[in-house]
């Protein structure tokens, strides 16, 4: 089991990275690259598929290279991706005819808006979604009604439409797969999750062709083979899977009513359900945690879209931070943020809020303000935005949440593990591997092909790095909370649609 070697590539949000891990689950090498993120206009987030392909396998070499293996020495692969980011490709030729359409894109926001009155319920009940521009389905939408030209080519079969992991694995594959991983389908928000197949009345009511649809496959198994021309050996696809079902999984969620929480660009609190969907009431998302052999797990989840991208925003847009693990001492530095709340609604409020026309919000500056302030104020403002909805979370899965994982990369920082264990009253344990999401689909890959029997087994040797817990008393954090509330009020309804 040792001696076997698994490619992880995992797609985020911002940059590409390559993995290879063995059979014990240890990373043995990786590679990552940035890559270019085009706003052509403010509502607007794009990326370049071709880019992404090209770095994909500039960072597949540099990481075989680095283990000291070549392709013929994988037993797998296994790919993680940004969920709600999609595409359109020629099928002919395999190249992108657009730019991605990233999940944090608002230009559908008024569509959404418009048919939220007469499609939003029936929607939410049949996806598990709340109707919103992160759909995947309503940017394909918006690029068939806008380019006449898409839209017949759409028709006529000459087009594929997908999530990154769909891409992946066209494009590794030489293009014998158009598929797509059922916790990637999902957050399609077209893709009913009572019947396991495409929302056939949603789909007509967006005017989108069926056949630019993948096909839904199980998160962990053999989906299709690297193509040897493309990648130098034919080694098995075992494992496509949204990137935080993805962490989910990797941190050992394996249980109904085990939760973690990822701090990447966004963060995301997921908590396992079991084998019943929980259609949320107040604005959280029912996800499809993984498919493995037909069998669904399923999951719910709330997000915060601008989390470590505001911290990021501090440091490229403000120029407050010379780079993000400067944060933790800032914060450090003052006893509090001296009156002063950071919303990071650079895109709008999610769950429970689920406010587009949001803005991010400083606010109670005063004199005394400086820099520490706005920075702690800022890794405060990413657990107020998980604490919005955990309380939500707990209730309607009927399940107190008083244990947390944390993953990603912000994961690294005490503070902010600290005031998330005080804020949420909750302990909160980090592992010894904080990327979560790479070895999530490396234990999805490998199971697929042998390397574990169960799943198990691929937690036999993880272990804590640190456990955070509670340290804030009751009046203290209602205190804290409260101000939040009227922070965020504040931020609502900026834009105006």
């Amino acid at each position: 089991m040792s001696d076997d070697r698994i490619l992880v590539v995992d797609e985020g949000t911002t940059g590409t990275r390559a993995l290879v891990f063995d059979g014990h689950g240890t990373r043995l090498s990786a590679s990552y690259s940035e890559f270019t993120q085009h706003h052509p206009a403010p509502d607007r987030v794009e990326h370049d598929a071709e880019e992404i392909w090209r770095l994909t396998l500039d960072r597949i070499h540099d990481a075989l290279q680095a283990a000291d293996i070549t392709a013929t020495d994988l037993v797998a692969v296994g790919i993680t991706n940004q969920r709600g980011t999609s595409l359109l490709w020629d099928r002919a030729t395999g190249e992108a005819v657009t730019r991605a359409i990233v999940w944090q894109d608002l230009r559908t926001a008024p569509i959404a808006a418009a048919l939220a009155p007469e499609w939003g319920a029936k929607v939410r009940q049949r996806t598990g979604w709340t109707l919103a521009p992160v759909y995947s389905s309503m940017s394909l939408h918006w690029l068939l009604e806008n380019d006449a030209d898409l839209r017949r080519r759409a028709e006529a079969g000459e087009l594929a439409f997908g999530t990154i992991d769909s891409w992946l694995v066209y494009k590794l594959s030489g293009g014998a797969a158009h598929v797509i991983s059922a916790s990637n389908a999902v957050v399609t928000g077209c893709y009913d999750i009572h019947t396991g197949e495409w929302y056939g009345e949603w789909l007509d009511a967006l005017n989108i062709p069926r056949a630019v649809l993948p096909q839904v496959v199980d998160d962990s198994g053999v989906i299709t083979t690297t193509s040897a021309d493309v990648l130098g050996a034919e080694v098995p696809i075992a494992a496509a899977v949204a990137d935080q079902s993805a962490a989910l999984f990797g941190q050992g969620c394996l249980r109904p009513g085990e939760a973690k929480t990822t701090h990447g660009t966004g963060t995301f609190l997921d908590l396992n359900t079991g084998s019943t969907p929980v259609i949320s009431d107040h604005g959280l998302s029912t996800i499809i945690a993984w498919r493995l052999d037909g069998v669904v797990t399923y999951g719910l989840e709330g997000y915060a879209p601008v989390t470590g991208a505001a911290v990021q925003w501090l440091r490229d847009g403000a120029g407050l931070l010379g780079s993000a693990a400067e944060t933790e001492t800032l914060a450090r530095s003052v006893p509090d943020t001296h009156g002063v709340y950071f919303v990071p609604a650079l895109t709008g409020l999610a769950a429970p809020s689920w406010d587009s026309t949001a803005r991010g919000l400083l606010i109670g500056l005063s004199p005394g303000t400086i820099r520490p302030h706005i920075v702690r104020a800022a890794l405060e403002g990413i657990v107020y935005s998980i604490k919005d909805f955990i309380d939500l979370m707990a209730e309607e899965s009927g399940r107190s949440i008083t244990v947390l994982r944390a993953d990603g990369g912000a994961s690294a920082n005490d503070f902010l593990l600290q005031f998330q264990a005080d804020m949420l009253d909750a302990t909160v344990h980090r592992p010894a591997n904080v990327e979560a999401t790479s070895t999530g689909a490396a234990y999805l890959a490998g199971l697929a092909v042998g390397v574990w029997k169960t799943p198990e087994d691929c937690f036999r040797e993880a272990g804590d790095d640190a456990v955070f817990t509670p340290s804030m008393d009751q009046a203290t954090r209602d205190a804290l909370y409260a101000d939040w509330g009227r922070a965020v009020e504040r931020a609502k309804g900026w834009i105006h649609t």
